[in-house]
């Protein structure tokens, strides 16, 4: 898979790991699994209730939203959230790009006509990041990690951005935990930048737990 004209199998996959760095991948993926399994398991019905609210919303669209992501060393898979856009909202982008209220390759409107009702809510608890548990468990997304980016961005990105794409994507991270969308793009690279280059399992478990305290205290998220 290559974007841009890079291939990113080539550099830093070809390389072996130290053993201490192998070790590490090996726990965080114990620990992306046990924790996604319970989730999933405690957190089904409040899931179930989602859906049933995303329905009543919306009866015409699906409950559940697919979307191509770019993962590690570029290799595409299907992410899943909670649907929070009308279903016609893949159509509807194109108007609006030019609307958009981050600097940088991301897309982001505070005010974006295209959510629904519920999809508002959903946004701002993120509880339609939920359904992105079975990512973790199937192993295409971990816990923790730099936000798995579109490939439209990919294919924008810098040498240094190609960076981010060197771990696996994860549902959390730095950037959710400093400030999220009020956040520059750039400001989002760098802080994914410092946690590829110092990630450990011990701040990996601080910040699935900054992750808690920012869903129930605030958000930054739209």
């Amino acid at each position: 898979m290559a974007y841009a004209g890079v291939p990113y199998h080539a550099a830093g996959r070809a390389k072996s790991a130290p053993r201490s760095h192998r070790s590490y991948e090996r726990s965080k993926r114990m620990l992306d699994i046990l924790m996604a399994s319970v989730g999933l398991a405690v957190l089904s019905p409040l899931m179930a209730i989602v859906a049933i609210l995303i329905k009543l919303d919306d009866p015409r669209g699906g409950v559940l939203f697919r979307q191509v992501r770019v993962g590690r060393w570029g290799q595409e898979f299907t992410m899943f959230k909670f649907r929070s856009m009308a279903s016609d909202a893949e159509q509807r982008l194109e108007q609006l790009l030019q609307l958009n209220e981050i600097q940088g390759k991301m897309f982001k409107m505070k005010n974006d006509p295209r959510i629904t009702r519920i999809g508002r809510l959903l946004r701002k608890t993120s509880l339609d990041e939920l359904p992105q548990l079975w990512n973790v468990l199937l192993g295409n997304m971990s816990l923790v990690g730099p936000r798995p980016s579109l490939p439209r961005e990919v294919a924008q990105y810098t040498i240094a951005e190609r960076e981010r794409l060197h771990v696996i994507p994860g549902c959390t991270g730095l950037w959710q935990v400093s400030g999220r969308s009020r956040l520059s793009f750039e400001e989002m690279v760098a802080l994914d930048l410092h946690y590829i280059r110092h990630r450990n399992l011990r701040m990996d478990i601080g910040l699935i737990f900054r992750t808690f305290k920012v869903m129930i205290l605030k958000s930054d998220a739209y």
